[in-house]
């Protein structure tokens, strides 16, 4: 949904530079339609098998996303107590949320359970245990999946990795009966679903498949031995291309290679998508504040910094830098991208080959809709950027500019 018209980059309908100039920069940009589309990708390949598409928030939890989403009929995976706030907020069915993650505490347990969400993914026996005692003294029984671990690798970077013995998340695949036989002896537990999630930004889908073939044949056990386990929980990880030289999977494509390895009536399939839906739907606009030459290379500094966008320092990420008008005729420059923050580690791009980088003109950073905003932070006393939603020919800001206020509220001196 960004393309360049007659030289102006426009997300959908609207010109970017026409944004960057009343709303200020940094900024983030969201294109309504982009989003849609994904999710109805998902939702539109399942056909007739029953599914649930849950959004997996903490890629980019900002309220109108969220509604956005909630009223197209999305479900929900939530990691902590306030990303389940926000959904409500946002108006998202309880009913659809699933609660994923390895550290879930008492009174975030007590807050799913009391709205009613449809289960928790679980990582442990001693999760499984506290989760039962909550469960009891409120009166409830809770629905949950066992996350697996099934030793299979992402082929993805180590941090976003998360389908390894060695990595934190689940419970080793060849250990998962004994536990679901255990979880018997809790009286407000039931099991009704086995969950996995390899990693994140894969961008070739057989480990995933991999992955699922070894789930459904845990299924089948579970159900041989008298579990009424009623659906599988696939996870997210569906990478998108940051550059030219990636090759994402297609979402239908991947989709109905899912649904040719399921072939169970009656079971249901849930995937937890994240940056497939909103990742390429965003961008983080920025101006060049002034260039600098040192006898080793040259810097573009402009108003942008890590603690706007934190993939290229924490995850050494690529993301495309365009200039929101197309000079008629321009030299390119090598030169470092980077920001104001007082660290090396402060950088947008290195080594990047820039046009029409002067002083005052904007530039977009692309691919930046998920995990961009969601991990930004306050860093040197920045405050964080505004965020927009483009909706046809409209936008409108769904996110104030921090101020300065904004900075010390809550604190005292």
């Amino acid at each position: 949904m960004f393309e360049y018209c007659e030289r102006r980059l426009r997300c959908e309908q609207v010109d970017l530079d026409e944004i960057a100039r009343s709303a200020g920069t940094p900024c983030y940009v969201y294109s309504s339609r982009a989003i849609l589309d994904a999710y109805e990708a998902y939702d539109d390949a399942f056909g007739d098998v029953p599914h649930m598409v849950c959004y997996a928030v903490k890629a980019n939890s900002t309220l109108a996303v969220l509604s956005l989403l909630a009223k197209a009929g999305a479900g929900f995976d939530i990691v902590s107590g306030g990303e389940l706030y926000r959904v409500l907020q946002a108006g998202g069915d309880p009913a659809r949320v699933v609660f994923s993650g390895v550290g879930k505490t008492a009174p975030e347990i007590r807050f799913a359970l009391t709205n009613g969400i449809a289960g928790f993914n679980c990582e442990s026996e001693a999760e499984l245990a506290e989760i039962d005692a909550i469960a009891e003294r409120l009166g409830v029984a809770a629905r949950f999946s066992l996350r697996v671990n099934p030793d299979v690798d992402a082929a993805t970077h180590p941090y976003i990795s998360t389908g390894l013995r060695g990595h934190k998340f689940g419970v080793d695949i060849e250990a998962a009966e004994h536990l679901y036989r255990r979880a018997r002896s809790f009286r407000h537990l039931r099991a009704t679903g086995v969950s996995c999630h390899i990693g994140s930004q894969i961008l070739d889908i057989s480990p995933i498949l991999e992955a699922a073939e070894k789930v459904l044949a845990l299924i089948e056990r579970l159900q041989a031995e008298g579990h009424e386990i009623d659906h599988v929980d696939l996870g997210g990880g569906l990478g998108i291309a940051y550059q030219a030289a990636d090759r994402a999977p297609g979402i239908r494509e991947f989709i109905q290679q899912l649904r040719g390895r399921i072939g169970r009536d009656g079971l249901t399939v849930v995937v937890e998508p994240g940056r497939s839906i909103v990742g390429s739907a965003g961008v983080l606009l920025t101006r060049v504040l002034h260039r600098k030459k040192t006898p080793a290379k040259e810097f573009v500094v402009v108003d942008a910094a890590m603690n706007d966008l934190i993939r290229p320092a924490l995850y050494r990420s690529h993301h495309d830098i365009l200039p929101l008008r197309q000079p008629e005729a321009s030299t390119t420059v090598l030169a470092d991208v980077v920001g104001p923050i007082c660290e090396t580690g402060d950088f947008l791009a290195r080594d990047r080959e820039l046009v029409d980088v002067r002083p005052g003109k904007y530039l977009a950073i692309a691919s930046a809709g998920a995990y961009g905003f969601a991990q930004a932070s306050n860093y040197n006393s920045r405050p964080r950027a505004a965020e927009v939603l483009v909706e046809g020919d409209r936008w409108r800001v769904i996110r104030e500019r921090e101020t300065y206020a904004d900075l010390i509220r809550g604190e005292t001196k």
